[in-house]
């Protein structure tokens, strides 16, 4: 329980009082913050209207006037409220959230390989090595060739997005065992993470082979 720093009443922990409607600055974790059901699947559009809604509840110009611990509280809960917020809208972060809600955290700056994408990986890099020390005509066939690549890659970040869908849904309506949806939930989030490392690698490369033939 704890206590509401404006009318003083107990209350179990929440973003606002019952009873009064101040914000009482504790910590929730990010669905609790934005009253939502643990759930993975649902209407980003629904989010924001509650986020948006909270938030004007609790902004801190609403309790200028009140108590320091009123005030205090407000800031804690607004700032609360937007990292739920960011932090959900993303289905990527949403699902690295869901795991560390699980104490399965993915692992930070994983440089190993999906193994089902270790071929392309290895082609496009062995493109971008062949576009880096290329020049003049060569290197405006060689970027036509990589940017259908950049193209294969956003397809693939789309089917993989779609695969995290499913698992989500399958975490929703229980259906799976849990280490099961786990290893799913993972290997769709690495392939993510790697696939738009990979783009942001061509997308470099490609800038600067653009810059490289206007200057020639």
């Amino acid at each position: 329980m704890v206590q509401c720093p404006s009318c003083a009443r107990q209350s179990e922990p929440r973003l606002t009082c019952p009873e009064c409607g101040a914000p009482l600055g504790v910590e929730l974790d990010c669905f609790a913050a934005l009253d939502l059901p643990r759930k993975l699947a649902f209407d980003p559009r629904e989010l924001e209207r509650i986020y948006h809604e909270a938030g004007r509840r609790i902004h801190p110009d609403r309790f200028a006037a009140a108590t320091p611990a009123v005030r205090q509280a407000s800031l804690k809960s607004t700032a609360l409220l937007t990292r739920s917020y960011r932090t959900l809208r993303d289905p990527i972060s949403r699902g690295r959230y869901w795991l560390e809600l699980m104490d399965e955290k993915l692992a930070e700056n994983n440089k190993r390989v999906p193994s089902e994408l270790a071929e392309l990986v290895f082609e496009v890099q062995e493109q971008l090595g062949e576009l880096r020390e290329t020049h003049n005509g060569s290197a405006i066939a060689l970027s036509a060739a990589i940017k259908s690549r950049r193209a294969e890659l956003e397809e693939l970040v789309a089917t993989t997005q779609e695969e995290l869908e499913r698992n989500f849904a399958r975490w929703d309506g229980g259906a799976g065992e849990r280490q099961e949806l786990v290893n799913e939930l993972k290997s769709a989030l690495s392939k993510i993470a790697y696939l738009r490392t990979l783009t942001r690698d061509v997308d470099r490369a490609l800038e600067s082979a653009t810059d490289a033939i206007k200057s020639n």
